[in-house]
């Protein structure tokens, strides 16, 4: 109270008093308590003289000598007047309530009831704008004895007796002399008590006296001496009863839970509660107080026990209870880049579906306006480390984003953590604000002032190891420790004088050591938690609750897949594009590093010329596989922290039960659509430096297919790690097998022979994305480019045949003379070779015999041991020359045909033809495609013979209509009967392997695993 206001009151004090005779004793004694209350013994003398300075008078004394009545004279009315004005103004309503009901209790004090007094305190009523009712309510709480007078529905009466009258609250005691009577002043929702008996109660463990009226606050009780205390939370629901209609019991019956690493987090925990209730849980550290709340909440399943909601399951009939519960963790579930506005408005979209938008406006508006954020709405939320609103503030956002759906019970982990004594008060208030709307709430709170612990109606507190200790009245809780401590005065538990209560007493008390001979505190702990767990079995008696069976209050009205789809889609956009920073990088960097790229490898060969000439440039393939690591590592970058920076928010949203495939749908739209942006500006300023012609749309589609890829494997390690650090660590683990097994850093048949096949791409490196878009791009490229193309069939059937002849007949015909020797002269040790060529020798010649219709040699269609003679061998060797007389001649159509071509349009047009050679064909692409540099040009495998040169030329040969593996840079692709161009063959593949992994995304499947090998090798460490 400040001095003027508390000089102002002084004088209304003196000017009351110095009516009808001056002011008597008790009225002087009444003042003199009052200053002792607020000051000290110093201040309070000159308050006191400044009392009765106002209130008395040289006429008034005079008059009293006379025996005449004192009338309030126009000049002490105008001062009174002027008074009342000056303070107005300076106090909030409750302030103005104790004011009033302080001059009341003034009057009181003597009983003198004048008209003088009452006119002045009609007056500062007046000047106060208190309604007719409420002064009339007031005015009859401090004036009447008789209960017939205090029939009204803001008085509640406790009492041994039967209920009178019709309006008011009653609460039956034990054996009670008089009554305690209790005022609530509903617009100030401030209450008042007074005591009509003689005998000894006791408010807070102080006591009362007859001729006071006291203020009745958050976290009061009575004792009374029989029966049991009056909470101020009994007081409170009784008043409420009526305006609640929606009832909620929460049962808590013997829960107990355990980790995963085998160590008890909680031990019988029993809680019955109801709504309307702010239920706190304090612990020392460690004690289990966040594991409690997710226990409660539903996010943790006990080991043992059962938690119900209206004789509902939460953790096995959850779909009974949806929407019921709200959490709000200790951290920010706030989205930085929206404002304080579209924080509330995306999630009210998502609670309900049915609100048209203007609802949806007004709904958010007024829940900002009760939150005091309205003025707010605009700023961006900005991070804990650049804030853009307070702390405080940003605490009551979070709030209103589970109020704005109005869950029936909430639970709160740490509300005040960090905030500033002022701000912790006011999300406080709010939260018991909610209780009075009917709402059952769970606040887990570390070290709260004396203020703050008693706004709680119950305190739950555990001790080390799941024990639960204490739970019942805050008000009580020190005294109840304090005589199971059997210390002194353990009947009081706040300052006798500031009222105050100290609860880090408590944990003084719980955790005290024990003293040795010499005076030192031990390790050891005076009591341990399980005897103060005993103590607690023995002492607290368990509240009940009423049995409600009915359905569990619901708000919820969870819009479609679609709607949430759509409205996941826009959050995560506006979130997106609000940060400046964030929305250039991602679309500078892609046309940034096309540039640096593209311009540092435009190789020039020809020291004396400026002409760039595409073809000759030895950089094209690198250039390529550039694109591909760009490819992925932007795929991952922007992916992999979409998810983990969401947690919170998910964690939170999980209680609405909204669809997980929409969430992750609208999160896959939103960064393919920057994928698909970034690799478009790549490949259009790479390109176009680098004079990349005639397929930018497939080099860019390749290369989205590739970073849509990365996005969905970014996502999967963004849903399944915790550590952001670990998850950017994961990243080049990621990329390097990528790199290695994507086919142009090191050829496959040069890998170790563990992983590779002669004549297929290795197995593992099926599973490589970057392996099907560098062989897609780089075959894409040479077969399809404006000069290639258009004699690329002609000169597969010129290698087809070419190699027949130059290398795989001569092949045949020395296996064949390998065999003919020994016939000659066979040896034992020589025996298994000829049987493979044998079998190599049927197996190639019946391959080629069965493509040859025009040949035809039965005989020699399967060659064994018993079977092969020197008749046989010279009907090889006519079939080889037939084979190879086929292909000579084959050999001989398609360079026919090839040379003619090139003759007529070099002749032609010879400038046109070397340019489009020039702009669209590279020799370094050809060289690789067709393994120029490759010395073995023919491998046997067995009893096979495989083709190691001109891959390009050599279409695939299905051993299955299902077939699709073959060899690297294979022109074509089969599958099912059909033969597909290589590169949109191997996108497809790409997209499948994404959608298999977004089934790993969708199921969780790598987080689930990770935890069950976590959980392998804990029983294995046991």
């Amino acid at each position: 109270m400040s001095e003027e206001i508390l000089k102002a009151l002084m004088q209304l004090f003196g000017l009351i008093a110095k009516q009808d005779g001056g002011a008597g004793s008790n009225e002087a004694e009444y003042v003199k308590n009052f200053l002792e209350e607020q000051l000290n013994a110093e201040a309070v003398e000159e308050y006191f003289a400044f009392f009765l300075e106002h209130a008395t008078d040289e006429k008034a004394a005079k008059s009293e000598e006379e025996g005449k009545v004192q009338l309030t004279s126009v000049k002490d009315s105008v001062r009174i007047l002027g008074i009342c004005k000056k303070i107005n103004k300076q106090l909030n309503r409750e302030q103005k309530v104790v004011v009033l009901v302080r001059l009341y209790e003034l009057v009181n004090a003597d009983r003198k009831f004048t008209d003088q007094r009452m006119a002045i305190i009609n007056t500062v009523a007046e000047v106060f704008k208190f309604s007719k009712e409420e002064f009339t309510l007031i005015e009859s709480f401090v004036l009447h004895n008789d209960l017939s007078k205090l029939d009204f529905e803001d008085i509640l009466i406790v009492n041994d007796q039967e209920k009178i009258g019709e309006k008011h609250r009653h609460i039956l005691s034990g054996t009670l002399d008089g009554s305690v009577i209790i005022l609530r002043v509903k617009s100030s929702d401030l209450y008042f008590l007074r005591y009509t008996g003689t005998q000894d109660l006791l408010l807070n463990g102080l006591l009362i006296n007859s001729k006071r009226i006291y203020l009745f606050a958050k976290g009061s009780f009575i004792r009374l001496p029989i029966g049991k205390p009056v909470y101020y939370t009994d007081v409170v629901s009784h008043f409420m009863s009526d305006t609640i209609a929606e009832k909620i019991s929460y049962v808590v019956d013997n829960v107990g839970y355990r980790f995963k690493t085998g160590g008890i987090g909680l031990r019988n925990i029993n809680i019955t509660e109801e709504q309307g209730k702010l239920i706190g849980i304090m612990g020392a550290s460690g004690a289990g107080k966040t594991t409690l709340l997710n226990v409660l909440c539903g996010i943790e399943t006990p080991t043992e026990g059962h938690v119900l909601i209206n004789g509902r399951d939460l953790h096995h009939q959850k779909e009974e209870l949806e929407g019921i519960i709200g959490y709000i963790p200790q951290d920010d579930l706030l989205i930085e880049e929206l404002t304080v506005f579209e924080n509330l408005y995306y999630n009210a979209k998502l609670c309900f579906k049915n609100k048209t938008e203007e609802e949806i406006n007004q709904v958010v508006e007024e829940t900002l306006k009760s939150l005091g954020l309205f003025e707010r709405k605009d700023l961006k939320v900005g991070s804990p480390l650049n804030k853009m609103i307070s702390g405080g503030q940003r605490k009551r956002l979070n709030i209103a984003l589970e109020l704005i759906r109005q869950p029936g019970i909430l639970f709160v982990d740490e509300p005040t953590s960090g905030l500033s004594s002022r701000d912790s008060e006011n999300v406080m208030n709010l939260l018991q604000e909610l209780t009075l709307k009917g709402k059952l709430i769970f606040v887990v709170i570390h070290q709260p002032s004396s203020d703050i612990y008693k706004m709680f109606d119950k305190m739950f507190i555990l001790d080390t190891g799941g024990y639960p200790v204490y739970y019942g009245n805050p008000g009580e809780s020190l005294i109840y420790f304090k005589r199971l401590d059997l210390q002194v005065n353990s009947d009081i538990g706040e300052c006798p004088t500031c009222g105050n209560l100290n609860p880090e007493m408590i944990f003084n008390i719980i955790d005290a050591n024990v003293i040795d001979e010499y005076g030192n505190y031990t390790n050891k702990r005076k009591k341990s938690p399980e005897e103060w767990h005993s103590l607690y079995k023995e002492n607290i008696v368990l509240p009940t609750s009423s049995d409600v069976k009915t359905a569990p209050p619901k708000t919820l009205d969870i819009p479609g897949w679609f709607k949430q789809f759509w409205i996941y889609t826009l959050r995560d956009f506006f979130a997106k594009i609000s940060n400046t920073q964030y929305i250039l990088l991602n679309l500078l960097e892609g046309p940034l590093l096309g540039f640096i790229l593209a311009y540092l490898i435009r190789y020039i060969v020809d020291p004396n010329s400026d002409i760039y000439i595409f073809r000759d440039n030895e950089n094209i393939p690198p250039y390529i596989f550039m694109g591909i690591v760009v490819a992925l590592f932007f795929g991952l970058i922007i992916s992999a922290e979409e998810i983990f920076k969401d947690a919170k928010i998910l964690k939170r949203e999980a209680f609405l039960n909204l669809s997980r495939s929409s969430y992750l749908a609208s999160k896959i739209l939103i960064i393919f659509t920057i994928s698909a942006i970034q690799m478009g500006l790549f490949v259009l300023v790479g390109n176009s430096v680098i004079g990349f012609k005639g397929m930018n749309f497939e080099f860019w589609f390749a290369l989205f297919s590739l970073s849509a890829f990365a996005n969905v494997l970014g996502l999967i390690i963004s849903a399944s790690f915790n550590s952001i650090i670990t998850i950017y660590i994961l990243i080049p683990l990621l990329l390097i097998p990528q790199m290695v097994l994507g086919g142009a850093m090191f050829t496959f048949d040069k890998l170790n022979r563990d992983l590779t096949t002669a004549d297929k791409v290795p197995l593992v490196a099926e599973f490589m994305p970057s392996r099907w878009i560098y062989e897609g791009l780089v075959v894409h490229q040479f077969v399809n480019n404006k000069f290639k193309k258009n004699i690329f069939d002609v000169e597969l059937k010129e290698s087809y045949a070419d190699f027949r002849v130059a290398y795989m007949i001569p092949e045949l015909e020395s296996i064949l003379e390998d065999c003919e020797r020994y016939l000659k002269s066979p040896e034992a040790e020589d025996k298994k070779q000829f049987l493979s060529d044998l079998e190599l020798l049927s197996y190639e010649i019946g391959k080629e015999l069965s493509r040859i219709p025009s040949v035809s040699f039965p005989e020699i269609t399967e060659l064994t041991e018993t079977s092969f003679s020197k008749e046989i061998a010279r009907a090889t060797r006519n079939a080889l020359e037939s084979i190879k007389g086929h292909y000579n001649h084959q050999f001989f159509e398609a360079n026919t045909y090839k040379e003619k071509w090139l003759n007529h349009n070099i002749s032609k047009d010879r400038e046109n033809f070397d340019a489009i050679k020039n702009a669209y064909f590279n020799e370094s692409i050809s060289d690789i495609v067709r393994k120029v540099f490759e010395k073995n040009k023919i491998l046997r495998d067995g009893t096979h013979l495989i083709q190691n040169v001109d891959p390009i030329y050599q279409m695939p040969q299905p051993t299955s209509a299902i077939s699709f593996r073959t060899h690297f840079f294979a022109p074509k692709k089969h599958f099912a009967g059909t033969f597909y161009d290589t590169l949109w063959f191997n996108i497809c593949i790409v997209w499948l392997i994404t959608i298999a992994l977004y089934a790993v995304l969708y199921f969780d499947l790598l987080k689930k695993g990770l935890d069950k090998l976590s959980d392998i090798k804990w029983l294995k460490s046991k």
